[in-house]
């Protein structure tokens, strides 16, 4: 096995080289970290969606097309001198086991929480940790909204700033509610905009305070809306109508009734 996974890696690394060397692919050849930046997250979101539909043949391709966008970052890398990919590959395994002592070290811990408490203390110590120096300094501004929001959030609550319990969350809930109802009143786009993030930020708090992931719960809910509005664009087919000339009281009948089918649920 690992004889395979040596041999099928160091083609694959050869297949890149060969795409981005003289006489290789014109399109491979002219990409930059830059322009490969938005490949590699659609890329990631792919692998994410074979997840969500279960299929093991689609997430083997799509990992295979993230690893694809790792192995081209590398190569541009090497080409400029800069690292290569074994370089990479060295840095992460020195990486996991220097954080994780519990599995290649000494260290004992009694769940989860000790785990990510170690991981935590021990980037705090590592080269360059000096300079974010925030304890929520080094979460990327470009992940995307939720995500850096739930980051941000679990990484605040590690260090104190928590409320004490669930009520102090949902008090805060209400006041961010009051407050957007205030911002509307004013008419004011940019208040309103702000006290809409203040609100998101409070749903971010309450799920994690569930261990519910908001952008998981966002998807989920999407594919549920999907699936009802999808019935009412059916429905009106049906009867001869597009989905505008529908009342809005049939629309809701219809939504009703996609909410007790099992497909959207």
């Amino acid at each position: 096995m690992a004889d395979r996974v040596t041999q099928e890696f160091e083609k694959l690394v050869e297949v890149v080289a060969a795409l981005r060397a003289p006489g290789g692919c014109p399109w491979d050849r002219e990409q930059d970290h830059a322009s490969l930046r938005k490949y590699l997250i659609e890329e990631a979101y792919e692998v994410v969606d074979s997840i969500d539909q279960g299929s093991s043949a689609k997430l083997e391709d799509e990992l295979g097309d993230v690893l694809l966008q790792v192995l081209l970052h590398a190569e541009i890398a090497s080409e400029e001198g800069r690292f290569t990919i074994a370089e990479v590959c060295e840095r992460i395994r020195k990486k996991l086991v220097r954080r994780h002592p519990h599995v290649f070290g000494e260290i004992e811990v009694a769940g989860v929480e000790d785990v990510l408490h170690n991981w935590e203390e021990i980037k705090s110590r590592e080269p360059g940790r000096e300079e974010i120096g925030s304890a929520i300094g080094g979460v990327p501004k470009s992940l995307p909204a939720l995500m850096r929001a739930t980051e941000v959030s679990k990484r605040a609550a590690r260090t104190g700033f928590e409320w004490p319990d669930m009520e102090g969350v949902l008090a805060k809930l209400r006041e961010e509610i009051e407050e957007l109802e205030h911002a509307l009143s004013t008419g004011k786009a940019e208040l309103v905009k702000s006290e809409i993030g203040d609100l998101l930020f409070t749903i971010v708090n309450i799920a994690r305070w569930w261990k519910v992931d908001p952008e998981e719960a966002l998807r989920e809910m999407l594919d549920r809306f999907q699936a009802r509005f999808t019935l009412i664009e059916e429905r009106a087919r049906a009867s001869g109508r597009s989905v505008g000339e529908l009342t809005l009281d049939e629309m809701d009948q219809i939504w009703n009734e996609a909410k007790g089918s099992p497909e959207s649920r």
